[in-house]
């Protein structure tokens, strides 16, 4: 089976990954290592190389987005943050559209107003701050450096420059209680900011929770705790004018973030760096990850590749984009595809109505109140279940 043909769709979102942090939080298992006498100008250098080689393969007429996260970004000095603008500028900002959303992952002690000023004048327009909870104590539990004074001091400082703030907020942490959830949420509306995304704590391989909890020295709050405090933020958030658009954020009308959107409307996009992943011309691919590796690398520093079926585009097109409160536009899938969503996954469509995960409307299907907080048994219900006859190149009907 085919997917409609059409023109060939051109990445608009660009990501671009610094590694570096000044210290390592418990709970983290992204690409990143310890700033101290790390390479940092070769990796700027490596990381030019790639976006100036990347472009020149897989041409794009119109950039849409830019995000650079981490790691932390802002661990950078200021001169290697100049350094990280000028690049940006010199390669990028001549494809950018007049309406270009240009974020920066910061940590709110790692962020000067000199850092501020120069990402400014670097042509960004949206700030996100890793502050994930208010209380001190807590902060320290998962191993954070910074401290709620922090917190709004830099906030405060970033607003005299953006008008577009966005921080992160956790839950679900070690003996963290619903009453200071609520705490949380009371400080953040005391804040200039425009956009909240609040995610349950995550047990990954390898970091330094993982370790602890193996060990039986980690105490979490129960999963019943846990899906209250999922609830009290939702209904928060809303209630303080902050609309729920994805399962984990919240924005005022129009301060959604346009890059994050990219990903749940399966679209594809540019990703720079080490241990990058990209999605171009219906191919993921991951860069090397180890830092000396993809300094090194000659040619695009692409680790591996996978060229995506039909099937699975349709199976991620259902399972990222139903996390999207909108959720999914049959005329779209019907677009990408040419076969109707009911064709396809009319079953596990009945399946999941039955159980009250998700409703349809006339022009989308969605997770209900009810199913967002089971929101992975939805999603993985999709997966392997696209009914499509090979023979004929139609996908069969339920």
């Amino acid at each position: 089976m085919e997917e409609k043909k059409g023109v060939a769709a051109m990445a608009k979102a660009v990501y671009l990954h610094i590694p570096f942090c000044e210290h390592i939080c418990y709970y983290c298992d992204f690409n990143k290592v310890f700033l101290k006498n790390q390479p940092v100008d070769d990796y700027l250098d490596a990381l030019e190389r790639e976006i100036i080689l990347s472009l020149e393969q897989y041409p794009t007429d119109t950039i849409e987005t830019i995000f650079i996260g981490g790691g932390t970004p802002t661990a950078l000095n200021e001169a290697q943050m100049k350094r990280l603008m000028d690049m940006v500028a010199r390669h990028l900002l001549p494809l950018a559209s007049p309406n270009l959303e240009y974020s920066v992952e910061a940590n709110p002690n790692f962020v000067s107003a000199e850092k501020l000023d120069t990402m400014k004048q670097g042509g960004v327009n949206r700030v996100s701050f890793g502050v994930q909870t208010f209380d001190d104590g807590g902060l320290e539990r998962i191993g954070r450096t910074h401290r709620a004074d922090d917190v709004f001091a830099t906030v405060t400082e970033a607003a005299k420059r953006f008008d577009n703030i966005s921080i992160d907020l956790m839950f679900g942490l070690p003996e963290q209680t619903l009453e200071q959830i609520e705490r949380d949420l009371d400080l953040a509306f005391e804040l200039p900011i425009q956009h909240v995304s609040s995610y349950s704590l995550i047990l990954e391989p390898h970091t330094v929770f993982a370790i602890q909890e193996r060990k039986g020295k980690l105490r979490l709050p129960g999963e019943d705790i846990e899906v209250a405090m999922y609830l009290k933020v939702m209904e928060t958030l809303e209630r303080r004018g902050l609309k729920q658009y994805e399962i984990s954020n919240y924005s005022l009308e129009g301060r959604e973030s346009r890059h994050n959107q990219v990903y749940w409307r399966n679209e594809e996009y540019y990703g720079f760096g080490a241990g990058a992943h990209s999605y171009l011309n219906g191919e993921r691919r991951a860069n090397i990850a180890p830092i000396p590796h993809y300094i090194k690398a000659e040619g695009l520093p692409v680790r591996n590749t996978t060229t995506l079926e039909t099937v699975e585009k349709m199976e991620e097109e259902l399972f990222l984009g139903l996390r999207m409160r909108q959720g999914v536009s049959f005329a779209t899938f019907e677009s990408k595809y040419g076969v109707s969503m009911r064709s396809v996954f009319g079953h596990v469509l009945t399946e999941l109505e039955a159980k009250r995960l998700i409703e349809t409307t006339d022009t989308h299907v969605r997770l209900t109140e009810s199913g967002l907080p089971l929101a992975n048994e939805a999603f993985a219900a999709f997966i392997g279940e696209a009914r499509v006859n090979d023979t004929h190149g139609q996908a069969s009907h339920s």
